[in-house]
């Protein structure tokens, strides 16, 4: 029976039966919108041509070459597809059941994991996600280690991995040790152990910089003697982009002696880094400020980390850094349960809106500010001339709860906007209507 029940979890979650949109043939204008650029203006009555899965041209009263589809979109509002710059989509699909669970690997250093070779663009989580605007995902090896690996920006479109993937890697990402020492009389160890132990971690990333820097210099050599051959070592190799050539890495942390320690850590080596997390980064915005540190802040919508913080200080976060000047974008939270709710991306801006940011900056916060961060402003986040026509048609402002995505193109291929829910809602609304409950 057990065999059965497993049999058909797979039959059900591991692939959904939409068809990836159509690669884009003929130029599209749309006439008439409001165009929520995010870089600029808000713009209202303008069009929007792309061809070719580009943005071609944004002004009024365009006009159409005779091959152009034209399509009127007078009050609609066509807004950036949102990005969330941490989550698991695509590589697990039920938390409880390990067969779905593809987003670690075991042991405690793993830099040479890629998570978008491990993407399943089948996922029953994808569509669900991408009908409430979130186009493009930065999917995020997790683990309990020290590092989990390589994240990957993927489109919520595609036929394979190959095809979803927009950039990789976007960063190495590094779990900082716990730094809160446990003083209560539960403690499993005494004050010194504990320290030791997070100090033991930070030695670690210390020697793995060292190795990283004499195996890179030993690969370099253009002429070594037979007895001198370096065996390749893939976990020394997938460092050297982030120790060596100072590419991104995100370090996960919240608190402020995790944050300080992970900032003196990078300064002392030079390295780009930016802080995921970050609950307690509102604390210390002048350090962030100084050595120009981005936050990617996890889940606005939560309790205080502490039990004499007001109930909405999580919910301040965002307009604190903004005021201070602290370059943010705002995130999902990553594990159980939050894998499946990636498509609430929207109501963490929304919160921040009704606690100090404007809706502009709001909305920038889950697109261009993430773009920026991640790597890749220069192909989506905003809506300008030269972009990728990665955005999406919504009936109200995007940041009112009620408004609803109408339409979504990805690299100028119209996507399916439909999902398990809203095939649920409609079944269910047949059968009342059935009964005469609804007209």
């Amino acid at each position: 029976m057990k065999k059965l029940i497993i049999f058909y979890l797979f039959s059900i979650i591991y692939s959904n039966d939409q068809i990836p949109g159509l690669k884009q043939k003929r130029p599209i204008l749309l006439r008439g919108g409001v165009l929520h650029t995010v870089s600029g203006q808000v713009l209202e009555g303008f069009d929007i041509l792309f061809a070719n899965g580009k943005i071609t041209t944004i002004d009024k009263q365009i006009k159409p070459s005779p091959d152009t589809d034209v399509y009127d979109i007078y009050e609609k509002h066509v807004v950036p597809g949102y990005i969330a710059p941490i989550t698991q989509i695509g590589l697990v699909e039920i938390g409880a059941v390990k067969q779905t669970r593809d987003y670690s690997e075991v042991g405690n250093i793993n830099p040479n994991v890629s998570a978008n070779v491990s993407y399943n663009p089948d996922s029953e989580l994808i569509p669900v996600t991408r009908s409430n605007g979130i186009l493009i995902a930065n999917s995020v090896p997790h683990s309990n280690g020290l590092i989990p690996g390589q994240s990957s920006c993927m489109m919520m479109d595609g036929w394979t991995w190959e095809d979803a993937t927009i950039k990789h890697p976007t960063g190495l990402h590094i779990n900082w040790p716990n730094m809160r020492i446990n003083f209560s009389k539960n403690a499993k160890s005494n004050e010194k152990k504990q320290r030791d132990s997070y100090q033991k971690k930070i030695r670690e990333l210390d020697r793995l910089m060292r190795e990283t820097h004499s195996y890179h210099l030993r690969t370099s050599q253009k002429e070594r003697r037979a007895d001198q051959k370096q065996q390749t070592d893939l976990k020394l190799k997938a460092l050297i982009p982030y120790f060596i050539d100072k590419e991104l890495i995100i370090i996960r942390a919240n608190s402020v002696r995790q944050i300080t320690a992970a900032i003196e850590w990078s300064e002392k080596y030079d390295l780009k880094i930016a802080v995921a997390g970050g609950r307690d980064s509102w604390r210390i915005t002048d350090i962030l400020v100084k050595y120009n540190i981005p936050i990617i802040l996890q889940h606005v919508q939560t309790t205080p980390m502490r039990r004499y913080e007001p109930i909405h200080s999580s919910y301040k976060i965002p307009s604190v850094l903004q005021e201070k000047g602290v370059k943010f974008c705002l995130s999902t939270d990553q594990g159980y349960p939050f894998n499946g709710h990636v498509r609430t991306l929207p109501n963490e801006a929304m919160r921040s809106a009704a606690w100090g940011l404007s809706k502009e900056q709001a909305l920038r916060s889950i697109t261009l500010s993430a773009a920026e961060i991640l790597g890749i402003d220069k192909r989506v986040g905003s809506l300008d001339p030269g972009k990728d026509a990665t955005f999406f048609i919504t009936d109200q402002h995007p940041l009112q709860i009620s408004s609803n995505p109408v339409e979504a193109y990805i690299m100028g291929k119209k996507v399916d906007l439909s999902d398990r829910q809203k095939m649920l809602y409609e079944k269910y609304k047949e059968k009342y209507r059935r009964k005469g409950r609804l007209d």
